[in-house]
C-alpha cells in the first residue's frame, strides 16, 4: 500500500492511498528456459525475488491500515468498511471535533469498456480529503494536465473534491459520444429496413443506457449529499456551480436517449402489428378466394354412385368455369365492399407526390401556360366594319 500526502496553499490536504495488489503463487509466472540455465530460477533466487504470497500481502495491508487508523482516528470506521467493497455508499455525518462529514464508495467507469468499473472511495471533510484506489489509473487521471493546477487554486478541500468528479465524469461524455454514434446507426438502419433481428439491437441499446444511468445516479447523489453537508461553503464555488451544470447536461442527454429508445420499440412494435394484420388479412382474403374449389373438390371427392355431371364429357369443364365464376364474384365484391386494400391491387409509385417549387411549375398545374417576352407573337390590330366593307368593293372592281 502506497500513501502519498498532498498539501496545497490553503490548507488542506489530500492524501492518496494507493492499494497493492498481489497476486497467488499459483498464478505468478514460471522462470524461462535461459533464466534456469543462468541460474536464476533457483530456489534460493527465487525467494528473493517472488512476490508476497496471499497472506504476506494481507498482512502487509492491514499493517498500512493500523498505520492510517492511528494517523486518523476518525477515518476507523470508514477504513474498515470500504475493505473490499464493490458497491455504490454514501454516507454524511457531523461530528463536533471535524464538522460536516461526505464519505463513501462511487462505483466509476475508467475507460468505454463497460466492464471496466473501479471502486472510488473517498472521506471528505472541510480540510481535509482522504482517497483510496484499488487501480493505479484512477489517481494518475486526477492528477494529470491543468487540474493539478486548479487544486492549487481551491480554497477548500470540498471544492477540489468536485473537480475531481468533474474529471472521473469526462468518461461519461465520451461513451455517452459513442451510444450516440449508435443510436443513429440504429435509426438509419430502421428506416431503411426493418428487420426482425433490429429489435434485439434495439434492447442492447436500452441496456447501454440503463448502464449509463446506473453509473449516473449514485453521482447524482453524491451532488445532493454534498449540498446537505456543506451548504454554505460550496454555494458559490465555481467548481460546484460547473458540477451542477454537467450533471444537468447528462440528465438531459440520458432522458432523450430514453425517449428516443422508447420510440424506436414503440414504432418496432406498430410495424410488427401492421405486418400480422396484413398477413391475417391476405391469408383470410386467399381462404375465402379458394373456398368454392375448396367445396367443389370436397363433393366430387365424395363416395357417391350418383353425383351430377359426373359421367357427362363436359362435366369437369363445366365445374372448373363454375369454380372461376364463383371466385371472380367473390373478388370483385371483396374490391367494391373495400376490404381488399392495396393487398391483391397494390400500385406503384409514391403515395405523396413533391408539390412544384417554380411558379412556372404551378401554372401547368393549373393549366395556364404563360408564354415567354421573346416567343410573344404580335396581335393583329382589330378592323372596323367601314375598313372590311371598302376592301371587299376593291376585290369586286
Amino acid at each position: 500500500m502506497i500513501h502519498r500526502m498532498l498539501r496545497y496553499p490553503a490548507g488542506w490536504e489530500w492524501h492518496v492511498v494507493q492499494q497493492a495488489r498481489y497476486e497467488p503463487l499459483d498464478q505468478q509466472p514460471l522462470p524461462s528456459r535461459k533464466s534456469a540455465a543462468r541460474g536464476e530460477g533457483s530456489p534460493a533466487l527465487k525467494r528473493t525475488k517472488q512476490k508476497p504470497s496471499m497472506s504476506e500481502a494481507q498482512s502487509q495491508a492491514e499493517e498500512h491500515i493500523a498505520d492510517l487508523k492511528r494517523e486518523f482516528p476518525e477515518c476507523a470506521i470508514w477504513l474498515d468498511e470500504c475493505q473490499g467493497r464493490r458497491t455504490n455508499h454514501i454516507y454524511v455525518d457531523d461530528q463536533p471535533t471535524i464538522g460536516p462529514l461526505l464519505c463513501g464508495t462511487l462505483m466509476i467507469q475508467v475507460t468505454e469498456d463497460h466492464s471496466d468499473v473501479q471502486s472510488f472511495h473517498f472521506w471528505l471533510s472541510s480540510s481535509r480529503l482522504i482517497t483510496m484506489h484499488e487501480d493505479m489509473r484512477v489517481p494518475l487521471r486526477l492528477q494529470s494536465g491543468t487540474h493539478a493546477l486548479k487544486y492549487d487554486e481551491c480554497g477548500i478541500a470540498p471544492e477540489a473534491f468536485f473537480i475531481m468528479i468533474s474529471v472521473l465524469l469526462e468518461t461519461f461524455h465520451i461513451g455517452l459520444d459513442g451510444f450516440e454514434r449508435r443510436l443513429g446507426e440504429l435509426e438509419r438502419t430502421m428506416r431503411r429496413r426493418n428487420q426482425t433481428g433490429l429489435l434485439d439491437v434495439i434492447f442492447e441499446r436500452r441496456y447501454d443506457l440503463l448502464h449509463w444511468s446506473h453509473l449516473f445516479i449514485p453521482i447524482r447523489e453524491l451532488y445532493g449529499a454534498a449540498k446537505e453537508s456543506f451548504t454554505e461553503e460550496l454555494e458559490e464555488k465555481e467548481a460546484f456551480i460547473r458540477l451542477n451544470h454537467k450533471l444537468e447536461r447528462i440528465e438531459t442527454l440520458l432522458k432523450h436517449y430514453a425517449l428516443e429508445i422508447d420510440t424506436l420499440i414503440s414504432m418496432d412494435d406498430a410495424i410488427s402489428s401492421f405486418r400480422g394484420n396484413d398477413i391475417m388479412k391476405t391469408l383470410t382474403i386467399f381462404t375465402v378466394l379458394f373456398l368454392p374449389a375448396t367445396i367443389a373438390g370436397t363433393l366430387m371427392g365424395s363416395n357417391f354412385d350418383k353425383l351430377p355431371f359426373r359421367d357427362h364429357p363436359w362435366g369437369f369443364a363445366a365445374m372448373i368455369a363454375g369454380i372461376a365464376a364463383i371466385t371472380i364474384g367473390i373478388y370483385i365484391w371483396l374490391w367494391k365492399k373495400g376490404w381488399t386494400g392495396d393487398l391483391l391491387n397494390k400500385k406503384s409509385g409514391p403515395l405523396l407526390m413533391p408539390e412544384p417549387d417554380s411558379q412556372e411549375s404551378r401554372s401547368h398545374r393549373h393549366g395556364k401556360r404563360k408564354k415567354s417576352p421573346k416567343s410573344r407573337q404580335p396581335e393583329a390590330p382589330i378592323e372596323s366594319s367601314n375598313t372590311l366593307a371598302l376592301r371587299s368593293r376593291k376585290n369586286r372592281v
